[in-house]
C-alpha cells in the first residue's frame, strides 16, 4: 500500500514534470519550511520560497522545458530523488541542472529539502 510520503511525492513529481512549480510549492510546503540549495544557506518560510521562485519565474525564466524525475525512494518520513531540470533563461542562455534531493516530511508537507547540483 502506497503510503502519504509517496503519494504526495509522485504529485509534486507530476506537478514539476508540468512546470507547476508555484502550485506544488503552495501544495507541498510546509509553514515552517526550510530549502537549501547545495551548501547555500537554507531559505526559510513557504511565503519566502514561494515569493523566491515567482521572483526567479518573472525576472529570469523565458521558457520551461522539462523537469524529469529518475529514481526515487521513501523511506520513513524521509524521500530521495534525482532529476534534470532544464530551462530557457531571458538572457538566451540554457539553465540545466542535474539534482539529487532529499527531503524530510512532517504532517505531509516538505519540512526540509537539500537540493544537490552536479
Amino acid at each position: 500500500m502506497e503510503n502519504t510520503i509517496e503519494k504526495n511525492l509522485k504529485h509534486v513529481h507530476e506537478l514539476l514534470s508540468k512546470g507547476a512549480f508555484i502550485e506544488a510549492m503552495d501544495t507541498y510546503l510546509h509553514d515552517d519550511v526550510e530549502l537549501k540549495e547545495a551548501n547555500d544557506a537554507p531559505k526559510k518560510g513557504k511565503a519566502f520560497n514561494i515569493k523566491f521562485e515567482q521572483d526567479f519565474i518573472d525576472n529570469q525564466l523565458s521558457e520551461f522545458i522539462r523537469y524529469d524525475v529518475n529514481n526515487y525512494a521513501v523511506n520513513g518520513n524521509h524521500s530521495f530523488y534525482d532529476a534534470v531540470m532544464e530551462l530557457k533563461l531571458k538572457d538566451g542562455s540554457t539553465m540545466l541542472s542535474e539534482q539529487t534531493v532529499v527531503t524530510e516530511w512532517k504532517d505531509g508537507k516538505i519540512y526540509r529539502e537539500r537540493y544537490y547540483h552536479a
